[in-house]
């Protein structure tokens, strides 16, 4: 029978490749995580931004909510552990993560997502998280390792936003087939797109495009797009790293307040990042093919 499991994550990796330590000594990356015999995931997708803010979590959200209307079996690993929002909106408010032996059982909402969170280990979901970069890794581990996905055809990572200790930990010790890059129309966006991509490149993960959420509001009466945050650099910025833009998705107060309700699955618009959907399958194919 399943059962509730306390998860208090150990100090197990040090820092990582890339940077230095105060003696000036180059750091040692973390291992590989060993996927276990009771998850069968076909890929992994990262969805990440530059910085916080931009709507990263309702990215994953509706990507995970489209690819599992087309039919696909989908997880989402929360490695947002100090500030996840993915478990209110799919539901699961108030609702805690169970455990089969050592194992944690995943979550799944009403659409039939899988989802694993800190916060879903959490007594009241408002309890803050205060784990040292270390602690989070292990957390990490834990979520992969130790969770009994099933079969999965996609398993999306909604990072944390920047390029810290957790996105380090995952591109290094998952086997991620490439990532979203999420923005929004702001005169900085070339600085945060550009962090982001070459994070990517640097440890040598592919990058299928960015989509830009708060992209504009539609008038309520005759349709029109206004630009809020005035008119988009995003076609500049992404031919400029040569990637394509795989979305713009607008302010929409109803789609929001449907998150808030946990009743995102019944609200992402049909067609809604339909070219997002599009490139992860494509680019999964990509690799099956190269197996």
């Amino acid at each position: 029978m399943a059962e509730e499991r306390d998860m208090t994550p150990q100090e197990e990796y040090g820092p990582v490749v890339g940077s230095c330590d105060h003696d000036g000594e180059e750091q040692v990356a973390p291992p590989s995580f060993e996927a276990n015999q009771l998850s069968k995931i076909g890929h992994v997708i990262g969805v990440i931004s530059g910085k916080g803010g931009v709507g990263k979590s309702m990215v994953t959200g509706i990507l995970a909510t489209q690819l599992a209307r087309s039919g696909a079996r989908v997880g989402i690993l929360d490695a947002d552990i100090t500030g996840p929002s993915v478990p209110r909106m799919f539901g699961m408010a108030g609702k805690r993560l169970t455990a089969l032996g050592n194992m944690f059982l995943p979550t799944i909402s009403d659409g039939g997502v899988k989802v694993v969170s800190a916060n879903l280990l959490l007594d009241h979901e408002d309890d803050p998280v205060l784990w040292r970069g270390p602690v989070l890794a292990g957390a990490i581990r834990q979520f992969w390792e130790e969770t009994s996905w099933g079969p999965l055809d996609y398993l999306l990572v909604d990072m944390p936003p920047g390029t810290g200790d957790v996105a380090l930990t995952v591109f290094q010790s998952l086997p991620v087939d490439g990532v979203v890059i999420v923005t929004s129309p702001q005169d900085l966006v070339s600085m945060i797109v550009g962090k982001a991509v070459k994070m990517a490149n640097m440890m040598d993960i592919p990058v299928l495009g960015l989509v830009e959420n708060l992209s504009y509001v539609a008038c309520p009466d005759c349709g029109r797009k206004i630009e809020v945050f005035g008119p988009s650099k995003l076609p500049e910025v992404a031919a400029g790293y040569g990637l394509p833009v795989l979305g713009r998705l607008p302010i929409d107060p109803a789609l929001a307040a449907a998150a808030d309700e946990g009743k995102i699955e019944q609200a992402v618009p049909a067609d809604a990042l339909q070219d997002c959907v599009a490139a992860v399958r494509e680019a999964c194919a990509v690799v099956d093919a190269q197996a």
